[in-house]
């Protein structure tokens, strides 16, 4: 079941890194509000701060200015323990590159996160709902790139995640894989009731968003609600 309300609300964040003349302004001001239990794409070009943004939604980095709110809780105000015990309970990442243990089957990778969770799925569930059940003892040289990327999804949904953040899943990937990738996350959002971010530079994958956020010089530029919404099969890049 969703949880009705945002997930996340942000006010007036910003993110600076350095100081005087070369200070970099990475996020200038962001006001957002993410409904939970949505799927959101967010669309920004190379080095418009989108991912600055989340990493600190993410509990990695700390915005200079401004709050963060996770439905009641808020991230700014956390200590560097409570963030981690936020991204341990509360938080999937996956990112571009896998970042895989390569002397590790794909069972194991995935089985490194259950041991740390509270109420983790099994390792096998995992791997089957994203359609890997038949790769289990396969180690990360064995398989496809898809496939590689789709045991990192598995390995950050084996903790049942609230919200699931994503770097630019698709960017290693060609256009069928990446399809394949995109599906597996919507099934994310709509078994699991996950919130999922999709950062990408890739403009296609917004038509499978129930919100695509438009990002630009560390500012968001528009929010746009889709009516209706595409699957991730019938995405064309």
């Amino acid at each position: 079941m969703r949880i009705i309300g945002p997930a996340f609300r942000t006010s007036g964040v910003t993110k600076v890194y350095g100081s005087g003349p070369s200070a970099v302004h990475a996020l200038r001001g962001v006001d957002l509000e993410l409904p939970s239990g949505e799927l959101v794409v967010l669309l920004g070009a190379s080095g418009s701060g989108k991912s600055t943004l989340l990493n600190i939604l993410g509990g990695l980095d700390r915005a200079t200015d401004g709050t963060v709110r996770f439905f009641d809780d808020d991230l700014t105000a956390m200590s560097d323990a409570d963030l981690t015990q936020y991204r341990r309970h509360h938080v999937g990442f996956v990112f571009q590159f896998y970042n895989l243990m390569p002397s590790l089957t794909a069972h194991e990778n995935v089985e490194l996160v259950t041991e740390i969770a509270d109420d983790p799925m099994d390792p096998a569930e995992a791997l089957t709902l994203v359609g890997l059940d038949a790769r289990l003892q396969h180690f990360p040289a064995q398989l496809s790139g898809g496939e590689q990327q789709r045991v990192a999804i598995a390995r950050a949904i084996a903790k049942r995640p609230t919200v699931l953040f994503c770097d630019e899943p698709t960017g290693a990937l060609d256009s069928t894989t990446g399809r394949a990738v995109l599906r597996v996350l919507q099934d994310v959002n709509e078994q699991l009731g996950a919130t999922v971010l999709i950062i990408t530079h890739a403009a296609a994958t917004a038509a499978m968003a129930d919100r695509v956020i438009h990002f630009s010089d560390g500012h968001i530029r528009e929010v746009v609600v889709n009516a209706s919404k595409r699957s991730a099969e019938e995405i064309v890049w």
